[in-house]
């Protein structure tokens, strides 16, 4: 397979268009898996920006690359819908050690950060990558398995485990985000953010819901940074109208998770905090040489995509191309 190839025409190749093809996915995967455990190679030195280098910005003190890499793909969460066996490729193909790769290749081509939400081991890794491969990788979490409740507890307690851990900037995730503030419970919102800039280190509020952002902005929320849903709609999976109006601000069938982006583009031009945009690929339905462009011109100042190994290298160079060509109407805010 060349390696110019991207995930997003592997999945809808020929090669997964029968029964035999996936058969043979899944033998090549399992045999990749078990050379992997069998022949691991030593921990490599990590050269951070070695290959390449990108463009930074601040968010609070934390200074951030431009681009930073999504933990969906590391996490093996692909946002496949009912292609179940996707999930399954992914696991087989990013073992313990390739994710190890996944960041030494990102970091030597100038990505410097992460960003994920919690799950079993995620954090973990990033340590192990720190203190067994020598990675400087900074990371962004989104705490995910303590809820927001009037009894904060549970949730600063994780939120106080995570900056012990190295965490480096933490965010309220979005999902939580979408429902507090269409509860109208602002002040839950407000407790997450400030319980995290009490730890000393920047906080921000993720959100598919514009109108997270709009309620933050209102109510004087002081949170350091967004992480907000951005992609259009010209894919040919993408949204109709009517279909937006029913399922609200994201959906997984159809795929998309920014469901106003026009909206989005105007609102975020008077929101003078850092904006991280995310899933600008509309989980892999928009190619990066169209999705970087659009993003980055329309206000982005990151832009978190996940990526494999054999993608970051020329993603990087799209990414920076797409910055070089903006013209953009929104002020770098970081």
């Amino acid at each position: 397979m060349s390696e110019n190839i991207s995930r997003r025409e592997f999945v809808q190749g020929s090669l997964l268009a029968s029964a035999g093809g996936a058969l043979a996915v899944n033998t090549v995967a399992n045999q990749a898996l078990a050379q992997n455990q069998d022949n691991k190679p030593a921990s490599p030195k990590v050269e951070p920006g070695s290959k390449d280098t990108l463009p930074k910005g601040k968010i609070g003190n934390l200074e951030v690359s431009r681009m930073i890499l999504g933990g969906n793909l590391i996490n093996h969460y692909t946002h496949s819908r009912d292609l179940r066996y996707v999930y399954d490729l992914t696991a087989h193909y990013n073992t313990q050690q390739k994710i190890m790769e996944t960041m030494s290749i990102a970091e030597s081509y100038g990505i410097d950060t992460i960003s994920g939400h919690t799950p079993p081991g995620f954090v973990d890794t990033i340590k192990k990558y720190r203190n067994e491969w020598g990675g400087k990788i900074k990371c962004i979490i989104c705490p995910s398995t303590a809820k927001v409740v009037p009894d904060m507890k549970p949730y600063y307690d994780q939120v106080k485990q995570l900056v012990d851990d190295g965490v480096d900037a933490l965010y309220l995730f979005g999902v939580y985000a979408d429902k507090l503030v269409a509860e109208g419970k602002m002040d839950l919102v407000a407790k997450a953010v400030e319980c995290v800039k009490e730890l000393g280190i920047p906080s921000g509020v993720g959100a598919h819901d514009l109108n997270v952002v709009k309620a933050c902005e209102q109510n004087k929320v002081p949170c350091d940074f967004y992480i907000k849903t951005f992609h259009h709609h010209k894919y040919p999976t993408g949204p109709k109208p009517e279909q937006i109006k029913e399922k609200g601000p994201h959906a997984e069938i159809p795929g998309y998770w920014c469901s106003n982006p026009e909206e989005t583009i105007e609102v975020m031009k008077t929101v003078e905090k850092p904006w991280i945009a995310f899933k600008v690929m509309a989980a892999g339905a928009i190619p990066p040489k169209n999705a970087f462009p659009y993003v980055i011109a329309n206000g982005a100042d990151h832009v978190l995509a996940g990526m494999f190994d054999f993608e970051i290298e020329e993603d990087v160079r799209i990414f920076k191309e797409a910055l070089a060509s903006a013209k953009r109407t929104r002020p770098w805010r970081s």
